[in-house]
């Protein structure tokens, strides 16, 4: 589980990326992804990667690249 500070966090900082721009987010093994993308706007975000590191303490990288999102007329 994400603790609401860090669910913030990643949000302040992706509204702060210009499209184009990514941000990576690294979630300990107990954290769920699911969170993450439940706060951000599906239409703002492409995952670009999302795998597995490390062995003795496993953790995962995300990378969300913002995009430009496009007004409706």
């Amino acid at each position: 589980m994400l603790l609401p500070l860090s669910l913030l966090k990643v949000t302040q900082s992706f509204r702060a990326l210009k499209p184009g721009e990514t941000l990576e987010v690294l979630l300990s093994e107990s954290e769920s992804s699911q969170e993450l993308f439940k706060v951000l706007p599906h239409a703002s975000y492409e995952v670009t990667a999302m795998e597995a590191q490390g062995r003795s303490k496993p953790h995962y990288c995300i990378q969300l690249q913002k995009k430009e999102l496009r007004e409706s007329v």
